[in-house]
This record gives C-alpha cells, sequence and structure tokens, in this order.
C-alpha cells in the first residue's frame, strides 16, 4: 500500500493575503467561501494536490524543513522569477549557474521558502 498527497498545508498569519499571493503564483482563484480574517482558506490549483493556509499565532523563525519546487509551464525559469517577485516574493538564494542549470530560492510575503527550477523546455534544450 502507498500514499499520495491530498493537501500540502501552510501556517501563515494572513490565510486571505498568502492564498490569494499563491493563487496568483499557481494561476487559479481563491475558493468563493474565503474571506479576510478567515482562520482557514484554501486553494485547488490545476494539476496539484489542494493548498490549504491555517492561521498561527507565531511568526516563521528557521528555514523550512520542506519546500515547494515550482517548474514554469509556460515561460522560462528567469522569467517566471522575475513575475513572482513582482507578485510580492523575496530572493533568498541564486543557484543558478553558467551553463543554464541550477535554480533560485524564493520566499512567499509570509518567508515560506520555495525553489524555482528550470522549466520542461529548457531541460530538454539542455540535454
Amino acid at each position: 500500500m502507498s500514499s499520495g498527497i491530498r493537501s500540502v498545508t501552510i501556517d501563515c498569519h494572513d490565510t486571505y493575503a498568502l492564498a490569494g499571493f499563491w493563487a496568483e503564483v499557481y494561476g487559479c482563484s481563491r475558493q468563493p467561501d474565503d474571506f479576510p480574517g478567515d482562520p482557514e482558506a484554501m486553494l485547488l490549483p490545476p494539476g496539484g494536490p489542494m493548498v490549504i493556509f491555517v492561521q498561527v499565532p507565531e511568526g516563521k523563525t528557521v528555514k523550512n524543513r520542506m519546500h515547494v519546487c515550482l517548474e514554469p509551464a509556460d515561460r522560462d525559469r528567469d522569467a517566471e522569477v522575475e513575475r513572482l517577485l513582482a507578485l510580492g516574493a523575496t530572493q533568498i538564494d541564486d543557484q543558478r549557474r553558467p551553463d543554464g542549470t541550477g535554480w533560485v530560492v524564493l520566499a512567499d510575503p509570509e518567508g515560506n521558502e520555495f525553489c524555482v527550477l528550470r522549466s520542461a523546455a529548457e531541460r530538454a534544450a539542455t540535454a
């Protein structure tokens, strides 16, 4: 027997705002019954597991032990990094290499780290 990922849960202060940021990242909408001040919010990204945002009183204090790695679907890695920075992400680390490989570590508006990898097209071009 095995398990599958049903959802990913993100602790945060402002569930509605953070769900809004990630809705833009994933290209989906917040759920119609999620409102500012709600203790939980949820997204249903296309092709991915449900993402749940849960309000917690404490702030993030250390590096995530687990994080999401994004693969751009319709643009290259660098264009996606620029789009996410414009949405409010912060760059934490840059692991891009001169040969085009590597990734960029970003953080969402509440400091949760995630990576942006090369797109499938970029990987195929260097294979």
